[in-house]
C-alpha cells in the first residue's frame, strides 16, 4: 500500500490527511504533491496529520526526508511559491521520532517545520484555534 494524502484547504491553512506505509520514495511523492496544493492555494500553512501512517523510518531515511523536503521548499520559493510555509506534523511513534532528528535536518536547512504528538498542540503553534471538538481532543480522522 503507498502512501495517500487527503488535502483540504481549512481557513488558513491546508488540513492534510497521510495515510498508509512510510516509506522514503512515497513520503518525497506526497511531498511535491502537498507543495502543489499549497501553491495552488496560495497557502502558507499546513497541518499534515499523519497519525495513521505505519512504519519505522530509520534514522537515515528521517536525514534524507529532512533534507530533501528543505531543498524542496527552498526551490518551490524560487519559483514563486509562498517562501515561508509553516509545517505541522502530527504523528504517532514509531514515524514519530522522539528525537525529532528529522524535523532537525529540515530545519537546520531553513525549512520552517515542528513534529507533534498532539493534533491540538499542532494548531496552537501554527497560530489556529481548534474549530472543533475532534481538533481539540486529539482524536484521529
Amino acid at each position: 500500500m503507498s502512501m495517500l494524502l487527503e488535502i483540504r484547504p481549512e481557513s488558513g491553512f491546508l488540513d492534510v490527511l497521510a495515510t498508509g506505509i512510510f516509506s522514503l520514495e512515497e513520503a518525497k511523492r506526497t511531498f511535491l504533491q502537498l507543495l502543489e496544493d499549497i501553491a495552488l492555494h496560495q497557502s502558507n500553512k499546513a497541518l499534515v496529520d499523519g497519525r495513521n501512517l505505519v512504519g519505522e523510518p530509520t534514522t537515515m531515511e528521517r536525514f534524507y526526508y529532512g533534507d530533501f523536503a528543505a531543498q524542496t521548499v527552498a526551490s518551490f520559493a524560487r519559483r514563486g511559491a509562498p517562501s515561508a510555509i509553516q509545517f505541522a506534523y502530527v504523528l504517532r511513534e514509531p514515524v514519530l521520532d522522539q528525537r525529532r532528528f528529522g524535523e532537525t535536518v529540515a530545519a537546520n536547512r531553513g525549512m520552517w517545520v515542528k513534529m507533534f504528538d498532539s493534533r491540538k498542540e499542532a494548531l496552537l503553534w501554527l497560530g489556529i484555534p481548534p474549530a472543533n471538538k475532534a481538533d481539540a481532543s486529539d482524536t484521529v480522522r
